[in-house]
């Protein structure tokens, strides 16, 4: 009696009885008594999944077939994958985000920041499902860090990261647009901007000088990503000071403005 092993799609012998006969070198083969014939493959690849057959040469012949499944985790494909991106806002978005595997990957989306993601029709979702992202007029809010996960059961997950980057012209609000001050007060004017590019940001008064920062006035800003917070601050506010200011934000994409009055406020003593 001999036993043979034969890989069934291509109907290659492998071994026979405890020879091997192909040139794989990574075949082998044992037996315990010549009673259970086991097949070996070392360092498994992909291309090894599939039908093998254990044959024994009785009359009749008896043979039974088993079934390897290679598992392979996922792997993404940057040639096919979308990389970090700029794109003005209101435009058509489209991430892609190919993977490969078996079983097949399956691919999610998510925001690196772990925010929800405004998707279409106003949606907010943690996570998107799909080889394709699709954002319809992309606004300010949806630009950041994106994070295209494949997975498919087998370690490890893994992930790309595609940043979207937005760009937009300055836009600035103003929430007291009328302020009173006293001779001798310290006032602080305030307005904020939105810009990205970031924007260049500063303040003139009514003849369009620009102000400069000195013994009268003080200015700041604070940012946060696109975001501005601007203050002038006149230190003791003179009758010279009286009138309308602006805030003025610039960037590549365009310049805007907005007015602040300071007007007086007066004290009367009243004598009786």
């Amino acid at each position: 009696m001999s036993v043979a092993w034969l890989r069934v799609d291509t109907q290659t012998i492998l071994t026979i009885a405890h020879h091997v006969i192909t040139k794989n070198h990574r075949i082998g083969v044992t037996h315990t008594e010549h009673k259970t014939w086991c097949l070996h493959i070392r360092d498994v690849r992909e291309s090894d999944r599939g039908a093998y057959m254990c044959q024994i040469n009785t009359d009749p012949m008896k043979s039974q077939t088993g079934y390897l499944e290679v598992v392979v985790p996922p792997d993404i494909l940057d040639y096919m994958t979308s990389t970090d991106m700029v794109v003005r806002e209101g435009s058509n978005v489209t991430l892609k985000c190919a993977a490969k595997g078996s079983p097949a990957p399956n691919i999610t989306w998510r925001r690196e920041d772990g925010e929800t993601i405004l998707h279409n029709n106003n949606a907010d979702m943690k996570v998107v499902e799909g080889p394709t992202f699709n954002i319809t007029k992309i606004n300010r809010l949806q630009m950041g860090a994106y994070l295209c996960i494949a997975s498919n059961g087998v370690p490890p997950t893994v992930s790309k990261r595609i940043m979207v980057t937005v760009h937009f012209s300055p836009m600035i609000s103003i929430q007291n647009q009328l302020v009173g001050a006293q001779v001798g007060q310290r006032m602080t004017l305030e307005c904020n901007s939105e810009a990205f590019p970031n924007s260049i940001n500063y303040w003139t008064k009514e003849n369009n000088e620009i102000i400069k920062s000195g013994d009268k006035y003080e200015q700041s800003l604070s940012d946060n990503t696109y975001k501005v917070h601007m203050k002038l601050t006149i230190l003791s506010v003179e009758m010279s000071d009286y009138g309308t200011y602006k805030c003025i934000s610039k960037n590549s994409l365009g310049e805007t403005d907005g007015s602040i009055k300071l007007y007086g406020k007066y004290t009367f003593d009243l004598y009786i």
